[in-house]
């Protein structure tokens, strides 16, 4: 490819043949950060959150504003640290028995806020529980586990109905959340969603719907007692309102920032916006199934003719980093021989024409609303070529059930998509999305099939490597994606914050201090 000018965003947008709406984020105050009194005031760690928990019950919940909160109020068996290790949490110790079952020991004297004992019995009604239908949980991840069976009052089993060799990494986060059996019990359910009780750093304090979510340090933590002595989640989905209460001294962090709002704090004083690399992988799932999409041909040409660099440096600020399939470089399977397809507009022309398509096609592309600007600019990549991709744009709401409905095509030909693969294995990327019998997958291949049983179901990490690798060159030659990039976490702090997050770009604020506190 020769050395040309990158073209703006906005010349992006109106190759699809739409003008770039500007961003209206308006002027930020300039006012440094209130350095906080004495006391509790100056230990009181505000942090913006972009949408509001769904539930505090953290086993009818799958998502990450909720996980975000729930994590400091509740402790899980595993942990990844800010260095993205597996460590202990509940559970100091693990080992497989046999192919089926995982065995973990857990911390003697923790208990729950509430003084129930966190044990042996606690692990197996926790797991017991989420697995139950009659949870109607969301949580995927313990599929593959049939029960939980106490050995003594600080060992558990976790026995699966197939070998499941990424166990304890999937409990470090949705599916190893541990809740309080005697508690829930006496006061139900729907309490229980409303009133958490954990085992966590914090303790639940108040929840006011929209707006904000208090807790308060737990000083029995068997982790040591929290620095901060009240941490205050504040739902503040415009970003430009958080820099501004950032600025004000109003907020601490501010956190979920698209590129576009990171670069308005400037060189603010007193201030500091964070790019930390992140595991969520972008793409877009393309309808192998019918219509021109069905030819492998044109799916190559689509990924010939996106110039993801580009993207990332004109529509994202440079806030990503080129994956060539779904799987982010920190993830156990991870191939870097494995090379993302080339910018080539000539070779995507000659295919789209070799399958019949010279005068190209029309088309729909979804997306979120959260997603409008790169799904617009992938929409003039691909009218280069000659494919119009009209871009509908849907709420998150919206865009969410239609993603995890039963229907395959209820976001139409192709849809953008991020995916955040937490458990740090590359069999976290693809369960949902490869497999011909999965939620949300729509390639059928019997090859890829047999590669995905083989690395879901082999403890020889020697194997499931080498599934891994010879699955991503066959998406790379078949294309049942468009694959685009993993994103940074983008997140803005006062410089009197110490504090830093993981990959998985969950807010676990044990381990944050305050100047001063």
């Amino acid at each position: 490819m020769s050395v040309r000018e990158l073209p703006t965003r906005r010349d992006l947008f109106k190759l699809g043949g739409l003008a770039a709406a500007a961003l209206s984020l308006g002027a930020c105050a300039s006012t440094k950060p209130s350095t906080g009194g004495q006391g509790a005031a100056a230990t009181a760690l505000r942090v913006s959150l972009a949408s509001d928990a769904t539930t505090l019950d953290p086993h009818k919940q799958g998502d990450l504003p909720s996980m975000n909160v729930l994590i400091n109020v509740f402790d899980t068996l595993t942990v990844r640290d800010t260095s993205d290790q597996l460590v202990g949490g509940l559970a100091e110790r693990w080992e497989s028995k046999d192919d089926k079952t995982w065995r973990f020991h857990l911390r003697e004297n923790v208990t729950f806020h509430n003084g129930e004992p966190c044990d042996a019995a606690a692990v197996a009604y926790s797991i017991e529980r989420l697995i139950d239908p009659a949870t109607q949980s969301p949580i995927v991840e313990l599929r593959l586990v049939t029960g939980a069976k106490v050995i003594d009052p600080h060992t558990v089993d976790l026995v699966t109905k197939e070998p499941d060799p990424i166990l304890p990494a999937k409990l470090s986060l949705f599916g190893g959340v541990i809740v309080p059996p005697k508690y829930i019990k006496e006061k139900g359910d729907e309490f229980f969603a409303e009133h958490p009780v954990g085992t966590g750093p914090f303790t639940f304090e108040q929840w006011q719907r929209d707006s904000q979510i208090t807790l308060k340090a737990n000083p029995k933590y068997w982790n040591g007692r929290p620095s901060v002595e009240q941490l205050t989640f504040k739902v503040m989905p415009d970003p430009s309102s958080s820099l501004a209460a950032l600025q004000s001294g109003e907020l601490d962090v501010v956190t979920g920032l698209t590129p576009d709002a990171a670069q308005q704090l400037g060189d603010a004083p007193g201030f500091k916006v964070v790019t930390s690399p992140g595991v969520r992988t972008f793409f877009v799932s393309l309808d192998t199934e019918e219509g021109p999409l069905k030819d492998k041909r044109v799916r190559q040409a689509l990924n010939h003719a996106l110039d993801v660099d580009t993207l990332i440096k004109s529509v994202l600020n440079g806030a990503a980093e080129r994956t060539p399939t779904l799987i982010p470089k920190q993830a156990f399977g991870f191939d870097a021989s494995v090379q993302p397809f080339q910018h080539d507009v000539a070779k995507a022309k000659s295919l789209l024409a070799e399958a019949g398509h010279a005068g190209g096609f029309s088309l729909k592309l979804s997306s979120s609303t959260a997603d409008k600007d790169i799904a617009q600019a992938i929409s003039g990549q691909l009218a280069e070529v000659g494919v119009k991709a009209e871009v509908s744009l849907l709420d998150p709401a919206t865009f969410k059930g239609r993603l995890v409905s039963d229907n395959r095509k209820a976001l139409g030909e192709m849809y953008f998509v991020g995916n955040s693969g937490w458990t740090m294995d590359a069999s976290s990327n693809l369960q949902s999305f490869v497999r011909h019998d999965r939620r949300q997958s729509r390639w059928n291949n019997p090859e890829a099939d047999k590669l995905i049983d083989t690395e879901e179901q082999s403890v020889d990490p020697d194997t499931r490597q080498e599934a891994f690798t010879a699955l991503q060159k066959l998406m790379i030659e078949e294309s049942p994606f468009l694959y685009l990039y993993q994103a940074s976490i983008l997140y803005a702090v006062s410089d009197r914050v110490q504090w830093k997050t993981n990959a998985n770009g969950t807010l676990a604020m044990a381990t944050a201090k305050l100047a001063g506190s």
